[in-house]
């Protein structure tokens, strides 16, 4: 495909727009240093600027576009009910400096209580921007409380079956990190927890299911030891899918969690954002919610700055608002029953993979999984690896996995189907790769040379991201 200055040609204009008769001048009065001479635009007609974008938005790959079992991700099909609610007029052009916005008030109130039921939890803030976000500002009330409490503890524990950005949020907020390892089932070593706890130890930072899709069985056992060490137990809500209407974080003795709106609750999902990652705490945390708290009940809300505790603001304003009206909308059209059914129709998705590709495929932790599990490349013929794979499903018009994560299983593929798949769509899935297995027995070159059909074929990928090529630079002429 040609770039859009090489089919520029001398003499094409984009428009042509006559001057306005209701202006006395069409110039427009800028400093004369900011003026240019000479502007170096492509010159293209209108039809072929269309023409030239719509191709490219074809070569984009999204959950509009086909399967994609993203691990840890949950890229689920995002309902247009959800986009349409969040354009109305009133929640689309609303604005934070209005004096009236009780009815923007009114849903995020109502969001947090939904949000705070499902999670048990005893009070929820909608600022965080992101998942990320939510760990830093559910790791900075953590600092808070004990602070507040004249201890000093400086340590978080994380095990290795973590999301990664776990270390990285306990590092900003502050605390060392104390990785401890899993047991050969996937779960948390118990030994190790001891080990690890002591009166330094403000808390854990858990995944729950892991990244092995694993509901840990000790976990009762795992937060009970966390706050007789005198911790809090914190939960990384990025694999709530499955757990949604069916276990709640609270009830599994948690005392804080973040959730993901772009993974559990259906909204635009990547681009760089904007996303939401609220956070829900119980009782003894509430008071150090970043400020303004939204309060009340009922329909009777308001937006309430007076917290001397509180952490401060970690938002402009009240939150990525769009994104919370699309949840709002997702888990009122579902319902408990239907959010229930979501958790119980994930996990029978990524289990039925699990127990169609097992024979075929390594499978490292022969258990039940919950909303995604891992397979490695282990009994892949002719030395083809995980890369290989995943680059060879994109021929499929499939999205590959998540590969080599996470780093406690060798040549790891983390496949996560979501609820929102039929079975006719994993049944190709589990087809198109049984299918790879089989090309790699029989010419494997066609297997590690992959992608044959995508615009570019395989990249460097070490070289494109340490050096990207970032502006057009014409070809030299011959």
């Amino acid at each position: 495909m040609k770039l859009i200055f090489e089919i520029s040609k001398e003499g094409y204009l984009t428009s042509s727009i006559a001057p306005s008769p209701l202006r006395k001048t069409n110039t427009i009065d800028l400093p004369a240093n900011l003026l240019r001479k000479d502007l170096p635009l492509p010159q293209v007609s209108e039809v072929e600027v269309l023409r030239h974008f719509i191709e490219l938005s074809t070569r984009n790959y999204g959950v509009d576009s086909g399967f994609y079992p993203l691990g840890s991700c949950t890229m689920k099909y995002n309902p247009r009910l959800n986009e349409d609610m969040a354009r109305l007029p009133g929640f689309a052009q609303v604005h934070p400096y209005q004096p009236v916005i009780e009815g923007a008030v009114e849903l995020m109130g109502e969001l947090a209580h939904d949000l705070a039921e499902i999670t048990g939890m005893d009070a929820v803030t909608l600022q965080p921007a992101a998942g990320a976000h939510g760990e830093l500002t559910g790791l900075l009330l953590i600092n808070a409380y004990h602070r507040e409490r004249g201890e000093k503890r400086n340590k978080i524990i994380v095990p290795d079956s973590a999301h990664g950005t776990n270390p990285a949020s306990a590092t900003m907020a502050g605390f060392a990190t104390i990785v401890i390892q899993s047991t050969p089932e996937g779960e948390v070593d118990l030994r190790q927890l001891d080990a690890a706890l002591g009166p330094d130890v403000a808390g854990l930072m858990l995944t729950n299911p892991n990244t092995l899709g694993l509901f840990d069985r000790n976990i009762l056992a795992i937060t009970k030891k966390v706050h007789a060490a005198g911790g809090l137990c914190y939960y990384d809500g990025a694999n709530l899918n499955p757990m949604m209407g069916v276990c709640r974080p609270g009830d599994m003795g948690f005392d804080v969690v973040h959730l993901n709106l772009h993974k559990s609750f259906s909204t635009p999902h990547g681009g760089g954002g904007p996303g939401a990652g609220p956070v829900g705490v119980k009782k003894i945390l509430e008071p150090f919610l970043p400020v303004p708290v939204v309060v009340g009940s009922k329909g009777k809300y308001k937006l309430e700055s007076n917290r001397p505790k509180s952490i401060g603001r970690i938002r402009t304003f009240y939150g990525n608002f769009g994104v919370l009206v699309r949840a709002y909308t997702y888990i009122k059209a579902l319902g408990p029953a239907g959010l229930r059914k979501v958790g119980e129709v994930a996990a029978l998705n990524a289990n039925y993979l699990r127990v169609r590709l097992q024979d075929e495929y390594d499978l490292p932790i022969k258990r039940t999984c919950c909303h995604e599990f891992v397979l490695t490349d282990a009994k892949m013929p002719n030395h083809v690896t995980t890369l290989d794979i995943a680059k060879r499903l994109l021929d499929f018009k499939m999205h590959a996995p998540t590969i080599y994560f996470p780093q406690i299983v060798h040549g790891v593929l983390m496949v996560e189907p979501t609820e929102t798949e039929s079975v006719e769509r994993l049944d190709q899935f589990v087809d198109t790769l049984l299918g790879i297995k089989k090309e790699a027995a029989e010419n494997p070159e066609l297997v590690t040379s992959a992608p044959h059909t995508t615009p570019v074929s395989r990249l460097d990928d070490v070289r494109a991201a340490r050096k990207p090529i970032l502006k057009y630079t014409p070809a030299p002429e011959s």
